[in-house]
């Protein structure tokens, strides 16, 4: 059975790239510390004998005993509210996390698979965003701590490939929503949905006409299990290019939870992109990977879910 070591497992994606490779047929070794995780995402998967955990923070030293063929490194605070709250943490996990695992990965002879985030490519000049553009960031910007961990992530990372020979692969994630998100994280659509489930005014920033492309949790989970068993070592987009305006998101909210809310708007924040669209033609050719869940679909699905929850 090959076995993988899952960091962040306890996050969104992490709790549901866990599910993915135990329904592959993986033995997952979870870890998180719950800085911004959940134990309830994972907690369906302690019973089960394929699955085990460690509470750990990776920016100290990490020892997995026993072979490991592969590695996901997803330990991050992801959304604005947590990586504003937690600047430095949010560093400590992209530069020194990212070495710890990489260290592991050449270690064990594991391939190493970490996730970097559109948000490398910051308030871009380029539209839609291909893999070869460097992006526009601000390194000292209040999105910066969060920006400038990943740029450094997909370096060492990099740096590792070409010097350690460590096999490894770099997933560019754009906007992606769906079950376990945690409401009012900062986020536009779990946070529209807790304001209109709530029926609280919808706070949109700016004249909303800034663009984002949502990706449905599953059909992101897809493309980085695809990408992790490809030989493409380089950064590659994984993420939905339907662009939609966060006005129009917001209003597709609102017809879906027949809420009474009312769209205000607030100043934009320092830094926030103005539009974001991935060119997945890379995905395409390579994987042989496209979204498949229609916005629709993946929107009710995540609002049947908050309920449940609620």
């Amino acid at each position: 059975m090959k076995r993988i070591l899952i960091t962040g497992a306890a996050g969104f994606l992490g709790s549901h790239l866990s599910d993915k490779f135990i329904k592959e047929g993986y033995e997952v070794i979870g870890m998180d510390n719950f800085l911004t995780g959940k134990e309830e995402n994972i907690s369906h998967l302690f019973p089960l004998k394929e699955f085990s955990f460690y509470n750990h923070d990776v920016t100290k030293y990490v020892h997995v005993p026993g072979h490991l063929d592969y590695i996901l490194h997803f330990a991050s605070p992801a959304s604005p509210i947590d990586y504003l709250k937690m600047p430095i943490q949010t560093l400590k996990v992209g530069s020194l996390g990212t070495h710890n695992l990489l260290g592991l990965a050449k270690e064990k002879k594991a391939r190493i698979l970490v996730a970097s985030t559109s948000e490398v490519y910051g308030d871009p000049k380029e539209h839609p965003q291909k893999e070869s553009y460097w992006g526009n960031v601000n390194p000292i910007g209040p999105r910066g701590v969060y920006d400038e961990a990943k740029r450094f992530m997909e370096a060492i990372t990099m740096a590792y490939n070409t010097f350690h020979k460590v096999e490894t692969r770099i997933v560019r994630i754009f906007n992606t929503y769906g079950p376990r998100m945690r409401m009012d994280d900062g986020r536009a659509l779990p946070t529209f949905f807790a304001q209109a489930m709530r029926n609280e005014d919808i706070t949109v920033f700016g004249d909303g006409d800034q663009t984002r492309s949502f990706c449905y949790v599953s059909d992101l989970v897809d493309g980085i299990y695809k990408l992790l068993l490809s030989d493409y070592q380089f950064p590659i987009n994984i993420g939905n290019p339907q662009e939609i305006t966060i006005k129009q998101a917001a209003e597709e909210v609102l017809k879906i939870t027949n809420s009474k809310s009312k769209i205000i708007y607030q100043e934009l924040p320092v830094d926030d992109p103005k539009v974001r669209q991935p060119d997945i033609t890379k995905a395409k050719e390579l994987l042989g990977w496209v979204p498949k869940m229609s916005r629709a679909k993946g929107l009710q699905l995540t609002y049947d879910s908050f309920k449940s929850e609620i």
